[in-house]
């Protein structure tokens, strides 16, 4: 369901033929559902869900918890597998998606989109019932959006990064409705947080891969403007505005002072990296602006795991639990 968040892939994993793989059965439903990128989602709808608990003086570890990650996680994956089926001769022309099941050949379209559809009609029912229904709904809108819109607007215009960041910012929000059965503006800043750190997190992995994305006509912003002004432009603007946002729980008295100090330390030192990935504009070899971009994506995936534990423990910890 995150538009935004990929698996990191080195450059000697990409130059391995795929043929000398070898692929379970298994693998390749973990590949097909990414299990990755689920996890991630799954992780932040968690911290929507123990703060929401926590506001409405309920267990922060329960059942419903585990139900509501299950379905969220259902959904989550059911979207990735009809995301690959959408986009099939896409990931069969980039080094670093074509050895997935359907491109690889080693699954049928049909088998994608009902693993897909199953998960995704079967998550979404499955909150209704357990959580309440309206995270349910919210769910389906999700991946409609993420199928409907980003997907293939992905072939079109950069704008998909904007419109993906939507659904991708989903999972908190989501974890949230599931603990406190409406949309509130604590789960809005929680989705605020995630919205803004998919632009940095996303454009490095589009410098990175931008000559797989080229290849498989998929319009990302590196891809469309080679000299980089606007993704750097976007990379700097949405890690400052970070910088405030990420503070916006303490202002709810979501959390305390602990968070707030934490917080704007780990958000300043991401900004660091953001700075420096402005670097690729100063007509550096491409080895070193990709090293640059590589070192923002690796502070992305450290930033936004650092801030949300960061989150739950100073919550449970001005609870007084």
């Amino acid at each position: 369901m995150s538009a935004a968040t990929q698996p990191v892939t080195t450059p000697e994993v990409l130059s391995i033929p795929a043929m000398t793989r070898k692929y379970s059965r298994a693998g390749d439903y973990a590949i097909l559902l990414k299990m990755r990128v689920t996890s991630l989602v799954v992780m932040t709808a968690w911290t929507g869900y123990y703060l929401g608990a926590q506001r409405s003086h309920t267990g922060t570890f329960s059942w419903k918890l585990l139900c509501a990650l299950l379905g969220i996680g259902l959904v989550s994956g059911g979207a990735a597998a009809l995301n690959q089926v959408i986009e099939r001769e896409a990931d069969g022309r980039m080094l670093r998606t074509q050895s997935r099941p359907i491109p690889g050949n080693r699954m049928g379209v049909v088998e994608g989109i009902a693993i897909g559809a199953v998960c995704i009609l079967g998550g979404a029912a499955y909150l209704a019932v357990t959580t309440n229904v309206l995270t349910g709904i919210l769910c389906v809108l999700t991946a409609s959006a993420y199928l409907g819109a980003y997907t293939p607007l992905k072939r079109y215009s950069p704008i998909c990064t904007t419109i993906g960041a939507l659904p991708g910012a989903m999972p908190p929000l989501l974890g949230w409705t599931a603990a406190r059965g409406s949309v509130e503006w604590e789960a809005l800043v929680l989705f605020a947080i995630l919205f803004l750190w998919q632009f940095p997190h996303f454009h490095s992995i589009a410098w990175l891969y931008r000559d797989d994305y080229r290849r498989a006509g998929i319009r990302m912003l590196p891809v469309v403007e080679e000299d980089g002004r606007s993704t750097v432009r976007e990379v700097l603007a949405y890690s400052m505005m970070l910088v405030p946002v990420s503070l916006f729980p303490g202002y709810l008295h979501m959390v305390g002072r602990t968070y707030v100090v934490g917080a704007l330390v780990f958000s300043l030192a991401f900004l660091v990296f953001a700075v420096r990935f402005a670097r690729v504009l100063s007509g550096i070899p491409a080895a070193e602006s990709r090293k640059l971009a590589r070192g923002l994506l690796r502070a992305s995936i450290l930033y936004l795991p650092a801030l949300f534990a960061l989150m739950m423990i100073n919550s449970r910890f001005n609870s007084g639990l």
